[in-house]
């Protein structure tokens, strides 16, 4: 009887044994695909964030020291309040306007990331933004998804039709800033963009402002942008959307009042903390 017992608990010791193997081996493998997962997500993907301190920046999925190899941001790391303000303009509805005499009335800089058809069909208002010294950004001739380009030709000529259309326009250089449309981008799109002299700029702040008939309130909008802001912020808003032209001036005015100034993306880089 005592052989029988413990030869039950011997066995009974060796499956714990076992299962803890398992269970550590598991671990160690699923570790090993997050650790992959996460490096993956630098190098390829939608752009993302998360927020998990209100007036912190954001967590990326790539860091400002990934994307700097590659002369791109999507915040500066300060701890001053500075804010780099960014509009995406795919078509004009009419709202840019009134967007520009906010940005003149506060003496706002900011940089406009323009697609072809807007420079074909709002040509007044690109020499508006022109002449009143904001940067005007390619984000691409078409629109496309760039990170299923995989070719340095097809890239190439998304980025130098805008650019040839901005230049023919205005009779003035294009600053090479490049956002990727809706975010998408490779490793590959971060190093033909620097290969043709862009700086690419993602953004650390942004919120769903771009359904022309589903628009925020002003409420919504202000929950989004207010708590959220955060020294050094890139923020991306889009001209088409009508609550961003009612509410700019008061948002402007709101981060004046929490300590925030303003600065162009040219400076992105540049400045000494």
């Amino acid at each position: 009887m005592i052989i029988i017992v413990k030869r039950k608990r011997l066995i009974s010791m060796f499956a714990v044994i076992a299962v803890a193997l398992v269970v550590t081996v598991g671990a160690f493998t699923r570790s090993k695909v997050l650790d992959n997962e996460a490096a993956n997500t630098s190098a390829d993907g939608n752009w993302g964030l998360s927020f998990q301190t209100e007036g912190a920046a954001p967590i990326a999925n790539a860091s400002a020291e990934y994307l700097r190899q590659f002369d791109g941001y999507y915040a500066e790391e300060t701890t001053d309040k500075v804010i780099y303000l960014t509009f995406d303009a795919g078509y004009e509805n009419g709202y840019t306007s009134k967007i520009l005499d906010v940005l003149k009335k506060h003496q706002v800089p900011a940089a406009f990331f323009l697609v072809g058809n807007y420079i074909e069909s709002s040509p007044q208002i690109v020499e508006r933004m022109v002449k009143e010294g904001h940067v005007v950004g390619n984000h691409t001739y078409t629109h496309p998804d760039m990170s299923a380009i995989a070719t340095e030709e097809a890239f190439s000529e998304e980025l130098c039709k805008l650019q040839d259309a901005y230049e023919e326009l205005t009779g003035k250089k294009m600053k090479k800033y490049y956002r990727p449309p809706q975010g998408k981008y490779s490793e590959d799109n971060l190093a033909m963009a620097q290969d043709l002299g862009y700086k690419t700029i993602f953004w650390s702040l942004a919120y769903v402002d771009w359904y022309e008939s589903d628009q925020p309130t002003k409420e919504e909008a202000f929950e989004k942008l207010v708590p959220r802001i955060h020294p050094g912020a890139i923020v991306l808003l889009h001209s088409t959307s009508k609550t961003n032209a009612e509410i700019l001036d008061e948002l402007l005015t709101k981060w004046e009042h929490m300590g925030y100034k303003f600065k162009s993306i040219e400076e992105l880089g540049k400045r000494k903390n």
